[in-house]
């Protein structure tokens, strides 16, 4: 059996056994469209750097990718601004949960990092900055389309709006922001804007094709420099499971980004982008079974960058 046949054989392998696990965490109630999703869908796909793609489970099945969208939104802020984005949010993990307001307290409005909702909301205002919300998430479908190759990615409404009509925190991080001159739009401008490009859509095929980019792929410079693809993956690496960010990484060893729709996507620099979708989340807010999976995936696959 060939090399892609054996990756095949271990994705099916996986994907059983996530069919038949007992303790599958718990989906995201405290948003109204979310909290209807089933914690019976489990997808998988591996894009890998010769171009294949592989899958198991639901992979052509969209949901609602959430806060790995950030990961996308700071590719464009770093496109945008550069360094001087990171004078407005910090690159250190919080070690609290991603929509505490503790740090942003004690730390004068200046979010840890771009990945916790406070620091996302920073990104989206910097790319919002002078431009309609219609524009910069215009800007987010295209970048995401590219990058997956697929035109097939929209943003869905109902969503939106039902994390419009409880994002009742987000406001308060943004208000807070706000008054320690952190936020240059309205904070309802900016949380508005931020509400829909959570609410971005994609199946986990397209997740992992529009992850390439972050793997090292042919022709990713077009889209975000090598020298940023590494910052990205660093705070991926770092931050992107929020307080879950330590555990992540010493099962896995991958940057991933996670979301409370039941995303992750992870890279295996040089080697691979993976997605994993499985709506029921841990305590941390992390899909439970999408941990363990891309977990089962590396140890099979000798893909951490720890060795």
């Amino acid at each position: 059996m060939g090399a892609l046949g054996d990756l095949q054989a271990v994705l099916d392998r996986i994907g059983a056994e996530m069919a038949e696990a007992p303790d599958r965490g718990r989906v995201a109630d405290y948003i109204p469209e979310l909290a209807r999703v089933s914690d019976r869908h489990f997808a998988m796909a591996v894009c890998t750097a010769d171009g294949a793609c592989l899958t198991t489970g639901e992979a052509d099945t969209a949901f609602s990718i959430q806060s790995v969208s950030k990961v996308f939104t700071l590719a464009i802020a770093l496109g945008r601004l550069g360094d001087q984005l990171w004078t407005r949010v910090g690159r250190e993990p919080s070690g609290l949960a991603f929509n505490s307001v503790v740090q942003l307290e004690s730390e004068n409005g200046i979010p840890r990092n771009p990945f916790i909702n406070a620091g996302a909301l920073v990104v989206t205002d910097a790319i919002l900055q002078g431009r309609r919300p219609r524009d910069v998430l215009g800007e987010v479908l295209r970048f995401l389309r590219e990058a997956a190759g697929d035109d097939d990615i929209h943003i869905n409404k109902a969503v939106a709006a039902s994390e419009q009509a409880t994002g009742h925190r987000n406001l308060a991080l943004a208000h807070f922001m706000a008054a320690h001159d952190n936020l240059k739009n309205p904070p309802d401008l900016t949380c508005g804007t931020y509400f829909h490009q959570c609410a971005v859509e994609m199946t986990t095929r397209q997740l992992a094709m529009a992850g390439r980019f972050l793997m090292g792929a042919p022709g990713a410079a077009r889209l975000v420099s090598p020298a940023r693809v590494r910052r990205i993956n660093a705070l991926m690496m770092t931050c992107g499971h929020y307080d879950g960010s330590g555990e992540f990484a010493y099962r896995v060893g991958l940057p991933g980004k996670s979301g409370v729709g039941g995303g992750i996507l992870a890279i295996a620099p040089g080697r691979a982008s993976i997605a994993v979708w499985s709506p029921g989340l841990n305590a941390q807010g992390n899909s439970q079974l999408g941990t363990l999976a891309i977990e089962r995936l590396t140890r099979a696959t000798g893909w951490s960058v720890f060795g």
